[in-house]
């Protein structure tokens, strides 16, 4: 395993350098010009000229990426334009909100999704299945926003029972920050349950009726013992391939959440960041996103071995 995982980290390396190129040049091709940003429309000749070299917007594109990935590779993330503030420290604060709203918003979905499509499976063609199959349906067609929209209304301007927006650090009060973090979770949570039950009910519904389910039968194994010893752990092999594609929409989901429910994560970083032409936030917290992406493909893989005995890695 020790030699999978180490092959796969070298694999990584060139497949990063490819991606952050690609985000960075993207990055620089968006409307508008940042010195423009920083200086205004009333800067001289000699300043813009001045405040370009400081920036090296003067050099070709792969000149500048490689001024910041060697800035990055010493752990210098730059300094934002609008606050002057260092984005590594930006980022100690941020990622921790955006880990925990992604981590919540997988337990949700898995809490969710899973056990829907087990009882969807076992109750095939019944009313079981019929009202779960129309829940993914519509939890799968539901953007993000409106899913936070809805929560909102309900929670917030109806019951009262949570407040709208707003973030207090785990470690502060943790009672007031998972309670501020059930909208949020719930927001990116359930369109991805939405999938996840799906793919469980589709995975489980082609297992029961594998020959070996009928054989634990046979043997007097109790109807229970057979769904989660025999059934339930031979289904969830594509399922968790399914939540290792889900990623991409879960950090999609939680810029969303961020921004509608104003947590200061690595996605309302992203968003404010473009928006202010705030070139070296931007890059530094997409780098972090797409690592992130990258370590949980990997433990995609390696779970596999987890659940099927039989893969070798």
């Amino acid at each position: 395993m020790l030699t999978f995982i180490l092959r796969r980290l070298a694999f990584l390396v060139p497949m990063l350098l490819v991606v952050t190129f690609v985000i960075f040049a993207l990055i620089l091709l968006l409307p508008g010009d940042p010195v423009f940003a920083i200086l205004g429309d009333a800067a001289t000749p000699a300043q813009i000229a001045e405040l370009r070299q400081k920036l090296h917007l003067d050099q070709p594109i792969i000149v500048q990426y490689l001024v910041w990935l060697k800035s990055v590779l010493t752990g210098d993330f730059g300094r934002s334009l609008r606050t002057s503030e260092l984005v590594s420290d930006m980022l100690l604060t941020r990622i921790p909100v955006t880990v925990e709203l992604s981590l919540l918003s997988l337990v949700v979905s898995c809490a969710v999704g899973i056990p829907a499509g087990v009882i969807a499976a076992v109750r095939r063609n019944q009313w079981p299945d019929l009202v779960f199959s129309t829940a993914s349906l519509a939890g799968i067609a539901m953007p993000y926003f409106w899913t936070g929209i809805l929560l909102m209304m309900l929670f917030s301007v109806h019951l009262r029972w949570l407040p709208p927006s707003g973030y207090i650090p785990l470690f502060q009060d943790p009672l007031m920050s998972l309670k501020l973090m059930i909208m949020p979770a719930l927001t990116v949570g359930l369109p991805l349950s939405a999938v996840i039950m799906r793919q469980t009910r589709n995975s489980m519904v082609q297992v029961l009726s594998q020959d070996y389910i009928r054989t634990a039968e046979a043997r007097g194994v109790s109807p229970m013992g057979v769904l989660f010893l025999h059934a339930l752990r031979n289904a969830l092999i594509p399922v968790v391939t399914v939540i290792g594609l889900q990623i991409g929409s879960l950090i999609g989901g939680s810029v969303v959440a961020e921004t509608m429910f104003s947590l200061p994560g690595l996605g309302r970083m992203v968003i404010e960041g473009i928006f202010q032409r705030d070139f070296a936030p931007v890059q530094a917290a997409m780098l972090i996103i797409v690592i992130g992406v990258l370590l949980a493909n990997l433990l995609t893989d390696l779970s596999y071995a987890v659940l099927d005995k039989r893969v070798k890695i």
